[in-house]
């Protein structure tokens, strides 16, 4: 079929190979590929696959063996592209090509093809990040993982060729089938020419000049925003990090359903701007709880908290998951919003460290047990060590404060060594292990001590001017902007230093909220974060000629009320 017969086919009949590369860097210019994966897609269901190991010709980074789990060995026999670049364009047939960032893999492809003479496949592409971009507006992120676990598929073996493959043909049936239902796209030309359609095109396809002039009223700053009925009850409550473009996606012609019924239901947008998006997501957390907006489904509640819990009482310290934050001698760390969160850690902790997981019950027996013959323990039971113990558990410690290296390079060599003994098994067991790690390089804490011993002031530098929290004993307070509001901050700061002592000490629920929707922010934007530690300090005043004295404010007003009937074009 010529191209112009394929595009003109329905979605449902329309034939896709869904590919995806592992390679040996991320330039093609420089670069090969090391492993390829095709999966055909048809009347939306998974026909046909195709899979290769590709001998690059040159010697495999270690980094990209720890990512991948690919050695030079594992490519050392396999085929060069040029090998198998005729059943690779076989495979593809008239098909249409298709992959998650497709021009990265599509970009390796050419070089592979010119590379041995001949001309990559002049197939239509489709890009499932491109299109998601478009349907899934209010989508944090739209990496394959993300878009995977927003569409609840279980996506298996990331970062080889392959199972990336399966995974983005499973996101690319459920788009195509929400494409034809939502949008009523019927052909696959709608459906290609879809992922070149510009946001300005969609967000703006049904708004006038006079409406567009009103979206760019709204500041283009963080924020809540209030939605409120013409009887004047908040209906719904949300966040933003720019509050311009998360109120114009809610007009959209692709907004998700909900976002339709908000405004449906609406009469008015009322915003308060915040100095930063942590403090816009407090304030969100805080909003919702007090006055209950009835299209707010999330953070209505107290969400579970869980810490991992170093067992400090005891000779030789264990680790133990705990939904309980308590000033009581141990060492807390975390806190993670759901346990499976908190089991990954601990799971990864016990595989990569050899600290005891027995209770204090068959430790007192001492007897060696399994863990010690496989050395994932240093059995302190027996051997009663107390200075080789206590270096093992400061590893553990290093690795909770963000520092991943050591635990890196433990797991790299433990495989290593297990490939040359031929136990592929266990081999594959560390690299998923390792897999865990790489994806926790960022995501571990921005604190250098555990959170019960944690009393820090944190300063973010993000817009208008800076905004300062402070932990405080397991609390969160926010220094206020406004002279409305008493400052509990200055307060907090001031018991401090004064050493004053309160009967409540103990964070309540409000206060573990707080506390994991700031560490989870703090963690994913530790660039704009800097940390000043309350004990490296002797006074309040010593502290804040530390801080930075200047910041930039601009004259814009706390709250606003915005007339939606004139947003949506209805006046």
């Amino acid at each position: 079929m010529n191209f112009e017969e394929i595009l003109s086919l329905p979605i449902d009949q329309a034939s896709f190979c869904v590919l995806d590369v592992e390679t040996t860097g991320l330039s093609p210019q420089y670069n090969n590929i090391i492993e390829l994966g095709i999966v055909r897609v048809k009347n939306y269901k998974i026909v046909e696959k195709y899979h290769s190991l590709i001998n690059p010709g040159r010697d495999i980074p270690n980094f990209i063996t720890g990512f991948t789990g690919i050695s030079n060995d594992d490519v050392y026999n396999a085929p060069f592209f040029d090998d198998i670049a005729d059943e690779v364009t076989e495979f593809i047939g008239d098909d249409v090509i298709a992959g998650h960032n497709l021009s990265f893999d599509k970009s390796f492809l050419k070089r592979e093809f010119n590379y041995c003479g001949r001309s990559e496949p002049a197939n239509p592409n489709l890009c499932t990040l491109k299109v998601a971009r478009r349907i899934f507006p209010l989508l944090k992120s739209k990496s394959l993982g993300s878009v995977a676990s927003f569409l609840k598929i279980k996506s298996s073996s990331s970062h080889r060729a392959l199972g990336d493959a399966e995974t983005t043909a499973k996101i690319l049936i459920k788009i195509a089938k929400h494409v034809k239902k939502n949008f009523g796209f019927e052909t696959l030309s709608e459906l290609v020419n879809f992922q070149y359609t510009t946001a300005s095109r969609i967000n703006g396809a049904n708004l006038k000049s006079k409406i567009l002039c009103e979206f760019d009223s709204l500041p283009d700053a963080p924020g809540v925003y209030h939605f409120i009925n013409s009887k004047g009850h908040t209906i719904y409550i949300g966040k933003a990090k720019s509050l311009k473009e998360r109120v114009r996606s809610y007009f959209s012609q692709t907004a998700p359903r909900k976002a339709k019924k908000i405004i449906k239901s609406a009469s008015k947008l009322k915003i308060e701007l915040t100095n930063s998006e942590l403090t816009a997501l407090l304030k969100e957390a805080e909003s919702i709880k007090t006055k209950n907006p009835r299209l707010n489904t999330q953070l209505k509640k107290y969400g579970n908290k869980y810490f991992l819990r170093v067992n400090t009482a005891h000779k030789f310290p264990d680790l133990e998951i705990s939904n309980h934050f308590d000033f009581d001698g141990n060492d807390y760390f975390g806190l993670f919003g759901t346990k499976k969160k908190a089991l990954s850690m601990f799971e990864m902790i016990n595989k990569t460290f050899a600290i005891r997981e027995c209770s204090n019950k068959d430790f007192a027996k001492n007897k060696r047990c399994f863990l010690a013959d496989i050395d994932r323990c240093l059995a302190p039971c027996v051997s009663k060590e107390k200075e080789i113990y206590t270096n093992e558990l400061e590893k553990v410690y290093e690795f909770m404060y963000g520092k991943n290296q050591f635990a890196l390079n433990r797991m790299i060599n433990k495989m290593k060594e297990y490939s040359a003994k031929q136990k592929f098994e266990n081999a594959q067991e560390v690299k998923e292990i390792i897999d865990l790690i790489l994806s926790q390089t960022h995501k571990t804490s921005l604190l250098a001590e555990p959170v019960n011993r944690a009393n820090v002031l944190f300063e973010i530098n993000e817009t208008f001017t800076r905004d300062y929290v402070l932990l405080l004993s397991g609390k969160i307070y926010v220094k206020k902007q406004s002279m409305k509001e008493r400052d509990f901050f200055e307060d907090a700061i001031d018991d401090y230093f004064t050493q004053t002592i309160h009967t409540d000490m103990l964070p309540n629920e409000e206060d573990l909220e707080k506390m994991k929707i700031t560490l989870n922010w703090l963690i994913k934007n530790r660039n704009k974060v800097r940390c000043f530690y309350l004990k490296e300090f002797n006074n309040k005043e010593e502290l804040y000629r530390k801080l930075t004295s200047s910041s930039t404010r601009y004259s814009l007003p706390e709250v606003t009320v915005f007339n939606l009937k004139i947003l949506a074009g209805q006046q």
